[in-house]
């Protein structure tokens, strides 16, 4: 466990920095939680490229990973992440997932800019 704790604590701060390079390398990792602070990291990544690299995040097998990344895909109101929060919301197999998503996508529908 501990190597997965520096390694999310290090994915963190490459989320702070901004790093979304250095993330993307690591988006192919077999352990959920570190796909998991991938999403969150994104999440502080406001372009659009982060945006775009969040979508194959929301087809993850693991719904922790769905969840994290449609609430990243909320927090920097990417847009053109809209209709895939939709169908997470609506339409995901996991109930926490489609909570999760509903309210990325609701906060989305109203964000003024």
């Amino acid at each position: 466990m501990a190597k997965i704790d520096r390694l999310t604590e290090k994915i963190e701060k490459l989320g702070k920095k901004q790093n979304l390079g250095a993330l993307l390398k690591m988006a192919d990792d077999p352990e959920d939680e570190v796909r998991v602070a991938i999403a969150k990291a994104m999440g502080q990544i406001s372009t659009y490229e982060s945006g775009m690299h969040l979508i194959p995040l929301f087809r993850d097998p693991s719904p922790m990973v769905r969840a994290a990344a449609a609430e990243s895909a909320g927090l920097i109101n990417a847009k053109h992440c809209e209709e895939y929060l939709k169908k997470l919301a609506f339409a995901d197999s996991d109930p926490s997932v489609r909570a999760v998503a509903r309210e990325a996508y609701d906060k989305m529908r109203t964000h003024v800019v």
